[in-house]
């Protein structure tokens, strides 16, 4: 009997292993659920960690306590002195660590984008769907602290990046293709969504859709789902299946209501300009400047220590002996408020302002958080003023004004980060019904219009034929099938500074036999253009310029190539620079330059594929 029951169970698992090997769909399954337990098991470690420090901090050692939505706070009880003063302390501590921690050992974040979900979105077009193990835990430990410490940050960009950290990981372990990589990538972010808002359907949508404006990753539909589902069963195992928000059923039956939703979204629309616009100002003409002159850590400690100092500044409402915070960490227990009508129209005007230049400054300074938690809130309270407004001049027709933030969060954040369709289905899933999908739908559709000439997302690109992760897509080529790693010369380039003088260039030309070279620049030293014999040849023979022209004066756009290209990406790039030779730089580090490809050297591979190409078809028809 125990034979045959050994038998029995090795004939199941070879017939697992072929369906593996040969059914597609299977493997991505298998893959999926690999991903979704451990996205799972990072969101429950994440989530506690985050509850665990805002209690720490907030609630016992100031003496804060900000309103929980009913499905979350996990930790009760608060300090009996209020100490506001620990709050600008805590933000600048854990601004000026992130700062020491992002300098020292991931260096290559400093540019990486808006937040978690963007340096995923990064990773997916231009990194070849690489994430760094110490990148997503770096980046996640220093998210819990901003979080915890009162930093106007939420949760969802850090999770986006550690869920896709997982699936890279998961990814590299079993050997798979730049294209598989991407879509693991994708699963895993899909997972940390999907957990931390229990919404999987809406969190798998949203990590596959929002890497586009105007398209979807359609390949990743199944491991996504699959990867959100396992990841929210896990999450649900630790933190129980109710909805963030504990919040009465709403429901959408008079049409005339519609106005009024269009109107909302009109709003929602011009409040998310007013977000980003705020955004892109502090962190581009304030933070960036400071960076370049007093460094990252002091320009972070500066953003931490400004955020602190708004947070204490701004309203605090004594209830009950406890004192509640209005800008401090994510704000989902104020929305919960709102949509109760517990919070009257002028505060959410305060919240709106707030919370929007409270966050453009925990972000824009370098601090680690997301910006999903923050534009849900901003584009809720900016729903509830319509809702607050209409129900106060039309109480028959707007009989609901809680409902008009439920649908404020989904189109504001539809519209912002061009994301129609999985935000939508979040909000149905935290409303555990679809009574508001109609406004939801009509809000969401007139935002996208509305917003599609901005992004909240540096990185996200028009659709896959301006994705690099998709240039092979759009035509079927031989070189498709070769890569760089095998025709590329892997050995030391000459790089030069960009204030490099003409004649010291000269004398580097005079000296060597490369004919192009990469420039480096900036207080980091990143790789920002390229500079050839073409670029100086008019120049160089007047001695009176030796002295007065720097390389920065000369250079040319910046390309690269990395080792996991195909050749055909490869050719695009030398047709569109017209340059002889071409940077292949780390796959992970567009900065660290690891060799040259030659243009002559693509072209030879080229001809050879052709001709052998025919020479098989000759073959083929001599036969």
């Amino acid at each position: 009997m125990p034979i045959d029951v050994i038998t029995r169970v090795m004939n199941y698992w070879k017939d697992f292993v072929k369906s593996y090997r040969t059914v597609t769909s299977f493997r991505w399954l298998v893959i999926g659920v690999l991903v979704g337990v451990l996205s799972g098991l990072v969101a429950v470690a994440f989530f506690w960690l985050v509850e665990f420090g805002k209690h720490m901090i907030q609630a016992n050692l100031a003496g804060i306590v900000s309103p929980e939505p009913a499905g979350e706070g996990i930790f009760e009880g608060h300090g009996s002195v209020f100490r506001p003063w620990v709050i600008p302390i805590a933000t600048t501590g854990t601004a000026l660590l992130t700062g020491w921690l992002v300098k020292t050992f991931i260096p290559e974040t400093i540019n990486g984008g808006t937040d978690g979900t963007d340096a995923t979105i990064n990773a997916f077009h231009n990194q070849g769907g690489v994430i760094k193990s110490r990148v997503a835990i770096i980046r996640g430990l220093c998210s819990v602290l901003t979080i915890a410490s009162g930093g106007s940050a939420g949760r969802e960009g850090p999770i986006t990046q550690m869920g896709a950290g997982a699936g890279a990981w998961i990814a590299k372990i079993f050997d798979l293709s730049a294209k598989e990589r991407r879509l693991l990538l994708l699963s895993g972010a899909a997972g940390g969504l999907g957990a931390i808002f229990r919404a999987p359907l809406g969190g798998a949508l949203t990590a596959i859709e929002v890497i586009y404006r105007e398209d979807f990753e359609a390949e990743a539909i199944l491991p996504a789902v699959m990867s959100s589902v396992v990841s929210y069963s896990i999450y649900t195992f630790f933190y129980g299946t109710d909805p963030i928000f504990g919040i009465p059923r709403f429901s959408f039956h008079d049409p005339r209501e519609l106005i009024f939703y269009a109107l909302l979204a009109f709003v929602c629309a011009a409040v998310g300009w007013m977000y980003i616009k705020t955004f892109y100002f502090i962190k581009y003409h304030i933070f960036c400047p400071l960076q370049e002159k007093i460094g990252i850590i002091w320009a972070m400690g500066l953003g931490g220590l400004s955020m602190g100092l708004l947070g204490i500044a701004y309203p605090y409402t004594a209830t009950d002996g406890l004192v509640t915070g209005g800008i401090l960490s994510g704000g989902y227990g104020w929305l919960e408020l709102a949509i109760l009508g517990q919070i009257p129209a002028l505060g959410m005007c305060y919240m709106i302002v707030g919370k929007t230049v409270a966050t453009s400054i925990t972000i824009g300074s370098g601090m680690s958080g997301g910006m999903f938690a923050p534009a849900l809130f901003v584009g809720g309270m900016s729903g509830g003023l319509v809702g607050k407004i209409g129900h106060h001049f039309f109480p028959n027709i707007v009989t609901q004004p809680g409902a008009y933030i439920l649908v404020g969060m989904a189109a504001f954040f539809a519209g912002v980060a061009n994301a129609p369709i999985g935000p939508l289905i979040m909000v149905t899933e935290l409303t555990q019904g679809y009574g508001l999908l109609a406004p939801l739908m009509l809000a969401s559709a007139i935002c996208i219009v509305l917003g599609r000439n901005y992004s909240l997302y540096e990185h996200q690109v028009e659709n896959k034929f301006d994705s690099p992760a998709h240039v092979e897509d759009a035509t079927i080529n031989v070189l498709e099938q070769m890569h760089v790693s095998d025709f590329y010369d892997p050995h030391d380039v000459i790089v030069v500074e960009e204030g490099t003088t003409l004649k010291a260039l000269t004398d580097i030309i005079a000296n060597s036999d490369q004919l192009y070279f990469p420039v480096r620049g900036g207080e980091d030293g990143r790789y920002v253009g390229m500079v050839s014999i073409h670029n100086i040849r008019n120049w160089m023979f007047d001695e009176g310029l030796h002295d007065l022209v720097v390389v920065k004066d000369l250079m040319s756009r910046p390309v690269y190539v990395r080792p996991d290209y195909d050749l055909y990406q490869a050719l695009l790039r030398f047709v569109n620079t017209d340059y002889g030779q071409i940077p292949v730089v780390a796959q992970t580090n567009t900065s660290e330059i690891i060799g040259l490809i030659n243009r002559d050297d693509v072209f030879q591979a080229y001809a050879e594929a052709i001709a052998e190409v025919k020479g098989g078809e000759l073959g083929e028809a001599e036969e």
